[in-house]
């Protein structure tokens, strides 16, 4: 969900929250390659009983995807960096990297993914716009 929250906050003049650091990184998936990759799977016989990742491969650290957010949306929402002991439990910890290994699937069923973290953000900018003008936020 961290996306339509730098989204909505972003477009609401509000602070961009990033948790920790910020140099957490991530690869973030369009749903429609998601959902075509795993019709594919459903598909193929030799799939059955396996493990496969799937998403994408396009890495962005969590402070770059805001700074990216704020500048796609024209923001003047400043970007706030809060710490982990301020917003979780003790003990909390995050993983500093999350990214899939494609192999696997992609020599199966030919996954690859389609869509770029650009135009994911593009998609989910218009349909947040769009969704607090409806409720008339923005």
């Amino acid at each position: 969900m961290v996306i339509p929250n730098f989204v909505r906050q972003a477009l609401t003049g509000e602070p961009i929250t990033v948790y920790g650091d910020g140099q957490q990184r991530r690869a973030f998936g369009y749903v429609g390659d998601i959902v075509n990759g795993l019709l594919k799977l459903v598909q193929e016989p030799r799939a059955v009983g396996g493990v496969f990742n799937i998403g994408n491969v396009e890495e962005i650290s969590i402070l770059d995807l805001a700074m990216r957010v704020k500048v796609l949306t024209k923001s003047s929402s400043e970007i706030v960096l809060i710490p982990y002991d301020q917003a979780y439990e003790a003990g909390f910890e995050d993983m500093p990297r999350r990214v899939p290994d494609l192999t696997k699937i992609h020599q199966l069923v030919g996954y690859v993914p389609t869509v770029g973290l650009d135009e994911i953000l593009q998609y989910v900018i218009a349909e947040r716009r769009e969704a607090l003008l409806a409720q008339g936020v923005v």
